[in-house]
C-alpha cells in the first residue's frame, strides 16, 4: 500500500484552447484570455503511476493525475485560472481516493468556470450507436431494470471498450487519474452489508444486483475480449465509474459523463455553489451560483441529501449536512395514493427531532384501512389542503397514528444500538483493523442516522407527557 499524502495542489494557471481532436469553434470563450498552461505539483511526496499499455485497476494502484489537465486541454477542454484540484486522506488505497475541484482565487457569481465540448463527453446514446445491433440482447435481459439502467449499461460498456484500447484511447489519461477504490454499495461485502441497518443494507445490495446483471450479459457481447468480461476487478471498477461518475441530462434523458466535471463533489443545501448547463450544441458548462471565496471547494447536487442512505450507497459517501434522513417506514406494495401523500421522498425524520406532516399522515392512512370510507375522506382532506379536517382525523386517532410511530421509532433505535454493540465488540478484538477499510465510514453512516432517530424518539416522549 502507498503511503498517504496530506495535501494534494495541482494547480492550473491558464489553459489553451487549441484543440488537437476536435474543432472548437462553436466553444464560448472564458471570461479571460486562454493561453498554453504548465503543471504546478505543490506537494513533493507526490507520486504517479507510470504509463502501460493497459490501466492498472487494482485498488492500490496510484491514479495519475501528472498528465490530466495537458490532456484536457489538447482535447478542447476550457477552464478558468481558478480551476485547481485538491486531495485528502479519506479512503484506502493511494491516499487520492477524495479528489475534488477548488477554486484559487475569489469567484463572483455567474464565473463561467469549465466548457467541455459535446465531442468529449460520454453519453449512453452515443455508446448505443457505437456498440449498435450487437448489444441488443444485452439490453432486453436488462429491460427489467428500467430504460436509465439500460442507459448506463451502454456507459459501462463504453468505459470497458476505451479501457481495452489502452494508451490508444483518446481517453486514456482521463480514465488514468480515476480512483480505483470506492465505498458504494456495489464495492461492499457481505461483512459491509451486515454492519448496515436493514433499509441502508437493501439499497446498497440493490446496486451490487444491478452490477451482477451488468457483468452477466456481458457474454453477450462479441466486440469485448474475454479476458475483459472475466476480469472481475475491471468490470466491478467499470461499474463504480459509471455509477458514481454518470448525471442524467436534464433536456433528453440520456446519461452522461464529463470528464473534468466529474471531479466537482457532491454539497449539501447550503453549499451547492456552481451549476451545471448544456447549451444548444450539447457543450457542457460549469457557473457559479454565487460569490465564492478563494480555496472553496467547487459543489453541486449528486441527489437528494435528506436520503443519506440513497447517497451512500450509489456514491460511497456520508452527506452529513443532511438537514434530515428518510423514516425508514417501510411499505409494501405502495397505493398510488399513499406515493401521492409523499411516500417515501417525504417521509423525513429532522436533525433537530422534529417529524414531517407526510410521516403523519402516511401513517395514519395507513391505520385507517379498516374503514375504507373515513381512509378515503382524509386521503381527500390532505390532497385538497383542508387543513382542519386533516387535523380533526389526528387529533380523533392521535393514540393509534402515535403508537404505531413510537413502535416503529424504538425498533429502529433497538437495531442501530444492536449493530453498534456487534461492530464495537468485534473491533476490540482487533478483526477489523485491515480486513475491512470501509467500515470507519459504515460506522459513522449509522451514527448519524442514530443521532437523527435518537432526538425524534426524545421527541415522541415528550409528547406523552404534553
Amino acid at each position: 500500500m502507498y503511503t498517504p499524502l496530506s495535501l494534494l495542489f495541482v494547480c492550473l494557471c491558464g489553459i489553451t484552447s487549441t484543440s488537437f481532436a476536435f474543432q472548437q469553434s462553436h466553444l464560448l470563450p472564458l471570461s479571460k484570455p486562454i493561453r498554453r498552461s504548465k503543471l504546478f505539483v505543490h506537494d513533493t511526496k507526490l507520486h504517479y503511476s507510470s504509463l502501460a499499455s493497459k490501466i492498472d485497476i487494482s485498488e492500490t494502484s496510484t491514479r495519475d493525475m501528472s498528465s490530466l489537465f495537458d490532456w484536457a486541454s489538447n482535447y478542447g477542454v476550457q477552464m478558468s485560472d481558478c480551476f485547481q484540484f485538491t486531495a485528502d486522506d479519506e479512503g484506502e488505497g493511494d491516499g487520492l481516493n477524495n479528489v475534488y475541484v477548488i477554486t484559487n482565487q475569489d469567484l463572483p457569481q455567474e464565473t463561467p468556470i469549465l466548457c467541455v465540448p459535446n465531442e468529449l463527453i460520454l453519453t449512453g446514446n452515443k455508446a448505443r450507436e457505437e456498440f449498435g445491433d450487437e448489444a441488443y440482447a444485452a439490453e432486453q435481459v436488462l429491460s427489467s431494470y428500467g430504460q436509465e439502467q439500460i442507459i448506463k449499461f451502454y456507459l459501462f460498456l463504453k468505459i470497458l471498450k476505451e479501457y481495452e484500447l489502452g494508451e490508444e484511447s483518446p481517453y486514456f489519461y482521463w480514465l488514468n487519474s480515476l480512483p480505483r477504490y470506492f465505498s458504494n454499495g456495489a464495492s461492499m461485502t457481505d461483512f459491509c452489508y451486515g454492519c448496515l441497518p436493514p433499509f441502508a443494507a437493501s439499497l446498497a445490495q440493490q446496486e451490487k444486483k444491478r452490477m451482477k446483471a451488468f457483468i452477466k450479459v456481458l457474454r453477450r457481447i462479441p466486440s469485448l475480449s474475454s479476458e475483459t468480461k472475466n476480469y472481475e476487478d475491471l468490470t466491478k471498477w467499470a461499474f463504480a465509474v459509471v455509477n458514481t461518475r454518470s448525471f442524467e441530462i436534464p433536456m433528453n434523458g440520456d446519461f452522461c459523463i464529463v470528464p473534468m466535471g466529474d471531479y466537482v463533489n457532491h454539497g449539501g443545501y447550503d453549499e451547492i455553489n456552481v451549476e451545471r448547463s448544456f447549451d444548444d450544441e450539447g457543450n457542457f458548462y460549469f457557473y457559479s451560483t454565487e460569490n465564492i471565496p478563494a480555496g472553496s471547494p467547487l459543489k453541486i447536487s449528486y441527489g437528494d441529501s435528506t436520503n443519506p442512505s440513497k447517497l451512500l450507497a450509489q456514491y460511497g459517501f456520508l452527506d452529513d449536512t443532511s438537514p434530515a434522513t428518510y423514516c425508514k417506514y417501510i411499505i409494501e406494495n405502495p397505493s398510488p395514493e399513499v406515493i401521492n401523500m409523499g411516500y417515501p421522498s417525504q417521509m423525513l425524520f429532522y436533525n433537530n427531532g422534529g417529524i414531517s406532516d407526510s410521516v403523519w399522515d402516511i401513517i395514519l392512512y395507513e391505520q385507517l384501512k379498516v374503514d375504507p370510507q373515513q381512509q378515503q375522506a382524509f386521503y381527500q382532506a390532505c390532497m385538497i389542503g383542508d387543513e382542519a379536517t386533516r387535523q380533526s382525523y389526528h387529533q380523533e386517532y392521535f393514540g393509534y397514528t402515535f403508537q404505531e410511530l413510537q413502535k416503529h421509532v424504538d425498533y429502529l433505535m433497538n437495531e442501530l444500538e444492536e449493530l453498534e454493540i456487534g461492530i464495537e465488540t468485534q473491533s476490540k478484538q482487533g478483526r477489523y483493523a485491515d480486513r475491512y477499510p470501509r467500515l470507519p465510514l459504515l460506522m459513522r453512516h449509522n451514527e448519524f442516522i442514530k443521532n437523527i432517530i435518537e432526538l425524534v424518539q426524545q421527541n415522541l416522549n415528550s409528547m406523552v407527557g404534553s
